[in-house]
């Protein structure tokens, strides 16, 4: 019993003893404690949402819960102890005494701060799964939007909390300084700022939702996911494009997701002799044609537009449903080769410096 009494760095082995057990008895036990306040915090959300599930939120919680319990038990016993006056030091007017016990309460604030941030991270899932039950694609997109944004708000009361108990200053003085800082860093950022405002003008004007195809510049693809500060665009060539969001709100964009129509056109640059009783005839089976296929074809027009001393131009114009690109690109080759065939059959002739052109437009109508 004399050892455990005997005195070292001014506490003894036996309250070393104490402390240092009870942080090892935490240590392995953390995941079974851990659990268990997670199962006591999930009786008190269940009361709010009754379709939660015990499983997603208890792998959410559990790993910062371990660490603020290892934290906050190791500084509570080491807090016990009497800081050894050997390592008593004056570091720019601060003691290592009063160092160490900042630092530790910064260490709890971190451990907190990252829970609270797993708990937006459930509440998010838990209303995305509602949102996916209606019919509106933006519920989405703004569940995603507010959950980025509250988790830099805890992020900067975090930094703040963490910077009041290292350095001990009111979180007053804080927010005057963080004021004229932020002044200097909004000018310097003004770009970052330009494009976080331009995010909130996208998550309500709605010029696209997550999931759609659009095009601004010269970029196409699907929209994966609007963020803060830029969207993500995933090309047909499958690379990951990030657009600043100021850009798609400055832009025209074109949201290929929103239109009711495909159109394709067809433009026939036909010989200047070719007899009218041919061009006729083109026509009218072009017609025919296009009419035996109005289960994928809502309208179609074939016109001669164009007599000149270099050719006749045959125009032919006709509107699908929404379908695949695959799908619209099939349909149009199976028009393509049919024309191709009648022109074949009643042997006209493309002008010398004509062709066959073929164009693609994407259309959408209300």
């Amino acid at each position: 019993m004399d050892f455990f009494n005997q005195i070292f760095l001014d506490n003894s082995i036996k309250n070393y003893c104490i402390v240092g057990g009870t942080i090892l008895v935490v240590l392995i036990l953390k995941r079974y404690l851990s659990r268990y306040v997670a199962a006591v915090l999930f009786r008190l959300v269940k009361r709010f949402w009754k379709t939660i599930i015990k499983q997603n939120f208890t792998d959410l919680v559990v790993e910062p819960l371990e660490w603020f319990l290892v934290t906050f038990i190791a500084i509570f016993g080491i807090d016990k102890l009497n800081f050894p006056s050997a390592f008593h030091y004056t570091i720019y007017g601060h003691t290592t005494n009063d160092i160490a016990s900042r630092t530790g309460t910064g260490l709890i604030i971190v451990t907190f701060i990252w829970f609270l941030l797993r708990l937006i991270d459930f509440s998010a899932s838990v209303l995305e799964e509602k949102a996916n039950l209606t019919v509106d694609v933006k519920d989405n997109q703004l569940i995603v939007f507010f959950r980025d944004f509250f988790k830099v708000i805890i992020g900067i009361m975090g930094v703040l909390l963490v910077i009041k108990a290292c350095f001990n200053q009111p979180i007053g003085t804080l927010l005057t300084g963080l004021s004229i800082f932020g002044a200097a860093l909004a000018f310097a950022a003004k770009e970052s700022l330009e494009n976080l405002i331009a995010s909130f003008i996208i998550f309500f004007d709605t010029p696209f939702f997550a999931g759609d195809t659009v095009k601004v510049n010269n970029i196409s693809g699907k929209v994966e996911r609007i963020g803060l500060r830029s969207t993500r665009i995933r090309t047909p060539d499958k690379t990951l494009v990030t657009v600043p969001n100021k850009l798609m709100v400055d832009t025209m964009v074109d949201n290929w997701s929103m239109r009711t129509k495909r159109r394709a056109e067809i433009k026939l640059e036909l010989a200047a002799n070719t007899p009218i009783s041919a061009i006729e005839k083109l026509i009218t089976e072009t017609k025919r044609l296009l009419e035996t296929n109005s289960a994928q074809i809502i309208s179609h027009s074939v016109f001669l537009k164009e007599i000149s001393k270099n050719g006749i131009t045959v125009v032919i114009e006709y509107f699908t449903a929404d379908f695949s690109l695959l799908e619209f690109d099939t349909l149009k080759q199976e028009v393509n080769f049919s024309v191709k065939k009648l022109l074949d059959v009643n042997k006209i002739e493309f002008a010398s410096d004509g062709g066959i052109i073929l164009m693609n437009h994407e259309v959408k109508e209300g």
